[in-house]
């Protein structure tokens, strides 16, 4: 049963997922059409390539589309150039595919490339799984024509429907800092354990991908820089009140008395409304009712809920001093991408899985299981972990996809009279596999498979067809890559998701230190919210541990460390940005603190460890600094 509430939650709707579906669904319509009327090869994996081009926001669908474009554009043409040299000798021939295949694996994994480096790697793998098939002349100009247009095509839909339907980035950041007030009044009143959930949800998440939609907004030049320094502001007020409102549920010694509750509540509640709209809450106050005598702790975290409620209706000009999150230093390249030896094994392994399936199927003269070289590409992750947890879900959806495939084969396609029919059975595949795809990372991955797998059966060619040998040998196909993929990255170079925990855990409490002792409030607040998503990230690598093999996996007890650290660290978060700005001596204290128990995750950096803080420190009678030294010194006690 627990299984099965799972995934009711993860399949259950969430803002903006429907619309997103719908969207895709639409350009995968579109793009069938298209592909139908101009009788272009491999019309499946065309429309697969949207799942790929489209983001939540119109900005940033926008911009990959564009950068997609350009660069298929130029990987065309070094393609071409490596098939004049090579078409004419076998051997070389499957040498260059090897070769252009490691290339950009490598890009996709040591550079700016690996957010599009999967995707490249895709059409890049496609490309080179008809290299032997090209020969010079005429025949190769249209071959390599198509393969520019395999991406042309979906990302021409893509533009112009996303210029006419997509919402914009400022739009998406109102809706989020509305949902967060709903969820923050929510909290106030009655929480329950569904309530309380998305709560949790919201607070991991942050507000970097706010400040991200905004950022993109100022860059669309549809808002004016008014309206994008006060949805900045509104952005960062959410992460204090998160945070207060998280302290006060933890700590009853915090609870604000019920009227007063009440009506934060609904002063939350039309500042919600106001952002749901389009608008902006300028003219919203709230007048704190007599509220009695609180405790000191209650008395600060009603102080930070004022604060923060009351921020965003006050009008920001923009002469304050509001500041972008802190960026990190780094060219196109990782700073490891030429010293650390993951980025090739990565290439290495993902090209012999691909190859092997190439030569493979080669062999055995059998074409129609060609999906297993493209599922290689699309499989292969940095870690074992990762690999073997979305290998899992594309299975899965591997399987569900084929099923739904191939009963649209028998009882849909043979009744297609007209490419509208076709365009309205793609339109409801891909609109299920579109929902899937825009939930959870858990699921997500599943839902690419479905549209994958579905797409390969009802997509047969520039005519309707029933061949279900078809349908069979390219989920035959599927099935084979995914399991090479498994066997090649667990028993060849794997790489323990372990590796990048104590590093990430040691970054997150340098960045809780380094918001300790900013001066700038909005500083604070911007690290505040890295911590969350950097948080939520090292959790996630955590519960991915539980998928690696027993000879990779680290040890429970190792595991179960890091566990409680990462709670330990959760709780912490909330208190130490709230108590951050009330006295000097006391956060540099607790600076110094985090930067101890940083070095226990890192012992082996060539960096003096700082000098062990004085456990017998008197600590200012401030409420928040008891609860924080509390929790440090659990961190300090815990197992090393």
């Amino acid at each position: 049963m627990k299984y099965v509430s799972d995934l009711a939650r993860l399949l259950a709707p969430q803002p903006g997922r429907l619309e997103f579906a719908m969207r895709q669904a639409l350009i995968c319509a579109l793009t069938v059409c298209v592909v139908e009327i101009y009788q272009t090869p491999e019309p499946a994996l065309t429309t697969y390539i949207v799942f790929f081009l489209n983001k939540e926001d119109r900005m940033t669908s926008l911009i990959t589309n564009f950068i997609f474009l350009m660069l298929i554009t130029f990987i065309i043409g070094f393609v071409l150039l490596v098939t004049m040299a090579v078409a004419d000798d076998p051997m070389w021939r499957v040498v260059s595919m090897a070769a252009i295949s490691f290339f950009f694996l490598f890009m996709a994994s040591a550079s700016k490339l690996r957010p599009v480096g999967g995707t490249l790697a895709l059409i890049v793998g496609s490309a080179l799984d008809n290299l032997g098939m090209i020969q010079l002349g005429e025949e190769a100009t249209r071959a390599f024509l198509y393969v520019w247009l395999f991406v042309a095509i979906p990302t021409g839909v893509s533009i112009v429907t996303n210029l006419l339907i997509a919402p914009s980035p400022r739009r998406l950041a109102e809706r989020a800092i509305a949902l967060r007030l709903e969820i923050s009044a929510a909290m106030l009143r009655a929480p329950d354990e569904r309530v309380r959930r998305r709560f949790s949800e919201c607070s991991r998440e942050g507000a970097v991908q706010i400040q991200s939609w905004v950022k993109l907004a100022g860059v669309e030049k549809s808002s004016s820089p008014e309206d994008i320094a006060a949805l900045r502001q509104a952005a960062d007020a959410t992460v204090v009140l998160l945070s207060a409102i998280d302290v006060m549920d933890r700590n009853p010694e915090a609870l604000l008395p019920g009227p007063l509750r009440e009506s934060l509540a609904r002063t939350l509640d039309e500042i919600a409304v106001i952002l749901t709209a389009g608008g902006y809450p300028t003219e919203i106050a709230w007048e704190v009712p007599d509220q009695g005598q609180l405790s000191p702790l209650a008395a600060k975290i009603l102080a930070d809920i004022k604060g923060a409620v009351v921020q965003p209706a006050e009008p920001l000009g923009l002469d304050k001093p509001v500041q972008d999150e802190p960026k990190a230093a780094g060219g196109f390249f990782e700073q490891d991408a030429f010293t650390n030896p993951d980025h090739v094994h990565y290439a290495l392994k993902t090209t012999a899985a691909a190859m092997f399936c190439y030569v493979l199927y080669s062999l055995l003269d059998w074409p129609g299981i060609h999906t297993a070289f493209i599922t290689c590409y699309i499989v292969s992750l940095g870690t074992t972990a990762e690999t073997v947890e979305k290998l899992t879900l594309r299975i899965l959806g591997c399987l569900v996809g084929a099923a739904a495939g191939t009963a649209a084969i028998v009882f849909l396609v043979p009744s297609l009279t007209s490419i509208g029919a076709l365009m309205a059975v793609v339109f409801l595949g891909a609109y299920a596999s579109a929902y899937v795809a825009g939930g959870s990372p858990r699921i997500s991955y599943a839902g690419f498979q479905i549209a994958f797998a579905f797409f390969l059966c009802v997509i047969q060619g520039g005519a309707p067809a029933f061949d279900l040998t078809i349908a069979r040998d390219r989920v035959i196909g599927i099935l084979l890559g995914n399991l090479v993929v498994y066997l090649v990255f667990t028993n060849l170079w794997p790489v323990s998701v372990m590796k990048r925990i104590d590093p990430a855990l040691a970054a997150l409490l340098r960045s809780l230190g380094a918001m300790m002792t900013a001066a700038n409030p909005w500083t604070r607040r911007a690290l505040a919210s890295q911590a969350q998503s950097a948080l939520t990230a090292i959790k996630t690598d955590i519960d991915l541990a539980g998928y690696e093999p027993g000879t990779v996996r680290a040890p429970e007890s190792w595991l179960t460390v890091r566990r409680d650290a990462a709670r330990e660290i959760s709780e912490l978060e909330g208190p130490l940005l709230l108590s951050a700005d009330q006295d000097v001596t006391t956060s540099a204290h607790i600076a110094n603190r985090l930067e101890t128990l940083a070095h226990r995750f890192t012992p082996t950096e060539a960096t003096v460890p700082p000098r062990k803080a004085n456990q017998r420190t008197e600590w200012r009678m401030l409420p928040l600094f008891k609860m924080i030294d509390t929790g440090l010194r659990r961190l300090e006690e815990a197992p090393s």
